[in-house]
Formats: C-alpha cells, structure tokens, sequence
C-alpha cells in the first residue's frame, strides 16, 4: 500500500522533470517474476524505473543511496528497495536470496550489474549477481538501457534538475546454467551486459567501474 501511495505521489513528478520516452514497455511481463537489468547512471536510476513502470519493482541499490542523498534515500526506503553493501560479501549475498525470495513469489526485481555509477557515461564490465539471480530461479532478465539520467541528478549533485530522459527496454532473455558455476556466472552476465550495451549505444570498458573509480580516486 506505502508502494503505491509513493508511486501515486511520485509518478506525475518523474513524469514532469523527465519528460520520459520509453520504449519497449510491453516487454515488461504483466503477470510473473522478471529481473530488469540496467545501466547505472544516476543515483536517481533506481527510483525512476519503479516510478515510470506499471508494475511494483524492487530495485537493488547500494547502501550509501539511502545515507547519502537525502532525497534519493527518502524514495528509497518508501519504495521498498534493498539496501546492499558492496564492499560486505555476506550482505551482498543476503540481498541476492532475498531477491530470489521476491522472484520466486512472481514480483519485478530491479538490478544494476555495473554495481556503481558510471563516472563518465561508458558501460562497465558487469558483477555477476545478476547471472546467479536469473540462473537460481529461472526468471527472464530484461535488459534496460537508460540514456540522459545523469543529467536529472549529476554525480555530486544534490537537487534534481529537469532533464529529457530515454528507457529502452529489451526483449526478456533467458539462460541455461548453474548459478554455481562461476563460469556460467560470468557467460550470462557478460551476455546481459552486451544486450544492454546493443541498446544504450555506451562505449563497453571491459573492467568494473568501481575499480576505475578507485584508481584515479573517484568514491
């Protein structure tokens, strides 16, 4: 009820500063469990797709989203996103099974396998919890491209601004495997990774942005 009365409250605003276009919407299953798969942009990304989608989605977001913006963390904690800490394997993975909880009852889960924003608009190699995800429980992974987030809510900007945004999204894709193996692991994330590439048009970098961002000091 709290989700819709957000989403209620929060739609005509997504609406307003983002003129949003989105394509690709009637691939999002009406009924039945998805992973939405998507580049990482802004820290807004997280919000914006549950607040742009008809459906309830739970997006994954790091644990700094909720401390460190105070309006990105007010929209966080009242859409029900799972927090996660990056840096904390066993947190990493607590979020990941209940995120298989969430599939495994027929609901939207929403994802950003770069882990990070991207600190210059590039894609970046993807972590693969997302393949453990869709291999663990069988649901389809949809790749999402956003395009112009970043300039709703720049890096180190606090305030929104308005913006024209783009959401492209992809037909579902299904995968063989075991959620086990690491090697299928990261065939299904690279794969994913190169569908969302396909539809952003993003220069692929082929190593995680959070180590980038680490070597020329970037938090």
């Amino acid at each position: 009820m709290l989700y819709q009365v957000v989403k209620f409250a929060a739609a005509p605003v997504a609406h307003a500063m983002c003129r949003p276009h989105i394509s690709g919407a009637a691939n999002v299953p009406r009924t039945g469990p998805a992973i939405l798969a998507a580049n990482h942009l802004s820290v807004l990304d997280s919000f914006l797709l549950p607040a742009l989608l008809p459906r309830h989605v739970t997006f994954a977001a790091k644990n700094e989203y909720f401390s460190g913006n105070p309006v990105s963390g007010w929209f966080m904690k009242l859409g029900g996103s799972l927090p996660t800490h990056r840096d904390d394997a066993h947190a990493a993975q607590a979020m990941l099974d209940a995120a298989a909880e969430l599939l495994e009852r027929g609901e939207l889960f929403g994802i950003h396998p770069e882990g990070t924003r991207s600190p210059d608009g590039r894609l970046y190699r993807g972590k693969i919890g997302v393949a453990w995800l869709a291999l663990k429980t069988g649901a389809p992974v949809l790749p999402v491209a956003l395009r112009g987030t970043e300039k709703v809510l720049p890096l180190g900007a606090k305030v929104p601004r308005p913006a024209k945004i783009g959401i492209t999204i992809g037909a579902p894709m299904r995968f063989e495997g075991d959620h086990a193996k690491a090697r299928d692991r990261r065939r299904v994330t690279d794969e994913i990774m190169a569908a969302i590439q396909k539809l952003s048009g993003q220069e692929y970098v082929p190593t995680y942005a959070a180590s980038y961002k680490a070597a020329i000091g970037m938090s």
